[in-house]
């Protein structure tokens, strides 16, 4: 009968409650509620004792009241700080506590309820408790997984740098906080993203990603909204966007500072009040959806440009990571190259298991601009190619070898010929990035490093040009 009832709450069996609770009947009473639910169950009169019943009860998750003799809630807590990283506390607070209540909240509890206690919000905070149990059994596995292979979820690496890393991310996954990625293109900022995710009590809702930067301006507003039929031309039905998709999950926002102004405003709104239209629509929409952005470029630098609006920073920036690039990090390459063996031996059908001096050399030894990205190509490449359970030197690209190639701009005497004063500041845009691209032969990505732009904006003044010749040979009666 009592399996039954187990069965019934959808409980796992053995998830351990203590309840503490100087008031007997109330004790009594919770007791009896919770284990009703399907939970094994213990009660404490105080601090003290229960203190001598988590030695021998072990729970996982405490119910205390804020106020006791002997030693209160509070108290108790502060006691108990070492072990929150596996203990998850639940506060009751009688009226007049709030305060204290959230007093306790900064120092490591999870939440609290006011007394007299509703059952159906406790079953509520339990189930969430629940879920936050099995959050932190997964971070203990990935602290095993980092002592033995150097690895945290998704995420490679041993380095100083990267360990504090892991330390935000351990911190910021169970909240519902938002996180701002910054670091330059390659070094894994998707791939933090969705460590904090897989990590959270959201991990079992969808994960949707967009890249800001790789969808035009007019249509970046109906990807992350939607739209109604008919909200512009070429709506011919309603169509859901990203927050809808992601409803009780996470959105990863990539190149959040390539975001138009306009919908940067809409952005904070929703983050603010938590609804959002549709483009062409007029009815709200509550949304529960945790937001991860990212960003290629320093973070305040595109504030100060006025490339990422500011009360949209501070609102995004609650938990701030920085990835240091490759080069930084060299230490890494190793247990980067392991991991990344063993993905491709999977996929292709490989046994490869590791690399040579002489191969390992060359790439500790390459700056890596591409960082981990490129790296990853490399050793799909080499795993490809390898005939052997090895990966020798010779199986790498040959410019890991070259000597390093310093990077020209554009000869400034040629650009000097063709600038001239009197030519207006478009004009000599336009020289200027046509020089660049002949001096990429036309590639537009190291154009646009050169350039000190986004790829996204090259392109926007491309197609601004391309669109300018189109209107004067059009004046001029051209076929």
């Amino acid at each position: 009968m009592h399996g039954s009832s187990d069965e019934q709450a959808g409980q796992p069996l053995q998830e351990r409650v203590l309840i503490v609770e100087d008031e007997r009947a109330t004790l009594l009473g919770l007791t009896e509620l919770v284990r009703s639910w399907g939970y094994l169950t213990e009660g404490a009169h105080d601090g003290e004792e229960a203190l001598q019943k988590i030695t021998s009860f072990r729970p996982a998750i405490i119910v205390s009241d804020v106020i006791m003799p002997r030693m209160d809630g509070l108290s108790l807590l502060r006691t108990l700080r070492d072990q929150l990283s596996d203990l998850t506390v639940i506060l009751l607070t009688a009226q007049g506590s709030l305060e204290t209540a959230v007093e306790a909240m900064k120092e490591g509890a999870y939440d609290y309820l006011p007394k007299p206690v509703d059952p159906t919000r406790l079953k509520i905070l339990l189930d969430k408790a629940v879920e936050r149990q099995e959050t932190l059994r997964e971070v203990r596995e990935l602290r095993r997984q980092l002592r033995d292979q150097g690895s945290f979820g998704g995420i490679v690496g041993n380095t100083s740098g990267i360990r504090q890393i892991y330390r935000i991310v351990e911190q910021a996954a169970p909240t519902a906080a938002s996180v701002l990625i910054s670091g330059e293109s390659g070094t894994g900022k998707e791939m933090v993203a969705k460590t904090i995710h897989q990590l959270s009590q959201r991990a079992n809702h969808p994960y949707v990603a967009i890249n800001c930067a790789a969808i035009p301006e007019t249509l970046l507003e109906s990807e992350i909204f939607g739209h109604e039929k008919g909200a512009f031309t070429g709506a011919v039905e309603r169509r859901q966007g990203c927050f809808e998709l992601a409803h009780r999950g996470t959105l990863f926002l990539d190149e959040i500072a390539e975001m138009v102004p306009a919908t940067q405003v809409k952005l904070l709104r929703v983050l603010q009040e938590r609804t959002f239209r549709r483009v062409g629509g007029r009815q709200e929409q509550a949304v529960d959806v945790r937001i991860i952005a990212a960003t290629n470029v320093n973070p305040l630098d595109a504030v100060k440009k006025g490339k990422l609006r500011e009360d949209l920073y501070y609102r995004l920036n609650v938990f701030s990571i920085e990835l240091p690039p490759l080069r930084d990090r060299h230490e890494d390459i190793p247990l980067l190259v392991q991991a990344f063996l063993r993905e491709f031996n999977e996929r292709n059908g490989k046994a490869v298991k590791g690399v040579t001096q002489d191969a390992l050399r060359v790439l500790e030894q390459y700056p890596w601009p591409g960082n981990i990205r490129e790296l990853r190509n490399v050793i799909e490449r080499a795993t490809i190619l390898s005939n052997t359970d090895l990966v020798d030197a010779e199986h790498l690209p040959a410019m890991l070898t070259a000597p390093p190639r310093k990077e020209e701009a554009p000869p400034r005497q040629e650009l000097s010929m063709m600038i001239q004063p009197g030519m207006t500041v478009d004009e000599a845009e336009t020289h200027l990035i046509k020089l660049t691209l002949k001096h990429t032969k036309e590639n537009k990505t190291r154009a646009a490093e050169i350039l000190g732009i986004s790829l996204k904006t090259l392109h926007n003044k491309l197609n601004r040009l391309k669109a300018q010749a189109t209107s004067a040979a059009t004046e001029r009666g051209d076929d």
